[in-house]
């Protein structure tokens, strides 16, 4: 891994993460969170269900973005698809193949932020999601002022895409594998709300790093999970990427939305 990946996946770097529970908030709020064992169980379920997701997606991104950078075909084109690019250039003899490679890429890029929106049914995490997302994207554009990081995108709702793509594609960018996008989503979908724990329920942060630690072989094995996914997505289409759900944390992240007060936005 370079210096560039490890500034950008550095959970310190200002990409607005430390202003997410990641769901912990709300859990500690309705009280199924409340020492060490549960934040314990916490993650684990996250990372069976939806870190699996996001994780899946992140690798996908990290494969899309580097077919756009080669100028190579996305990687779930199959032959229809094939044949409407090739069906586009032979009938507009004016658009030179550039022009045919963005239109697909936009396509893509916006079928994929909507098949993670699909996945998320809670509006409030799909809310957090587009935040994170915009946050990270600031972040890119400020390491990484060479990237185009509008055009691709152009075709997504704002405020940014779904912060899984924005990830997969920085970490593309800086020179990283589909496998370490889905490795570093995994992860942050544990650390998060273990350092936002730490906070709301004043735990040991040494106990918590070794409760980390000894998750650190399921996120291993999540971020592998993904990877897979995220290849054999290249003999169909992203509807085909994991469905994992989490009812539980959707609910908590929209009864998060009625506290009176809140020290986090999700």
């Amino acid at each position: 891994m370079n210096a560039l990946l490890l500034l950008l996946l550095d959970s310190r770097a200002p990409a607005g993460a430390h202003h997410h529970s990641g769901g912990m908030e709300a859990a500690v709020r309705a009280g199924l969170v409340r020492g060490p064992a549960d934040l314990e169980d916490f993650c684990r379920a996250k990372l069976r269900t939806s870190a699996r997701v996001s994780a899946s997606f992140a690798a996908a991104a990290c494969g899309l973005t580097g077919a756009e950078r080669t100028g190579s075909p996305a990687p779930w084109q199959d032959r229809a698809q094939r044949e409407w690019v090739q069906r586009e250039w032979v009938q507009r003899e004016w658009v030179q193949r550039e022009w045919v490679q963005r239109e697909w890429v936009q396509r893509e890029w916006a079928l994929l932020d909507a098949e993670f929106g699909a996945r998320t049914p809670s509006e409030a995490t799909r809310t957090a999601s587009r935040q994170l997302g915009r946050g990270l994207l600031r972040l890119f554009r400020s390491v990484i002022p060479e990237a185009d990081l509008v055009t691709p995108w152009s075709l997504c709702p704002g405020p940014a895409p779904h912060h899984p793509l924005v990830l997969g594609a920085g970490v593309s960018l800086a020179g990283g594998t589909p496998e370490l996008a889905a490795r570093a989503a995994a992860l942050a979908a544990c650390a998060g709300p273990a350092s936002a724990a730490v906070r709301l329920l004043g735990l040991d942060p040494f106990a918590v790093q070794a409760m980390l630690a000894r998750l650190a072989p399921g996120v291993d094995e999540c971020a592998a999970f993904a990877a897979r996914c995220a290849a054999e997505c290249a003999a169909g289409a992203p509807s085909a990427l994991p469905t994992d759900g989490a009812p539980a944390l959707d609910l908590l992240a929209d009864y998060h939305l009625t506290a009176e007060v809140r020290l986090f936005a999700s």
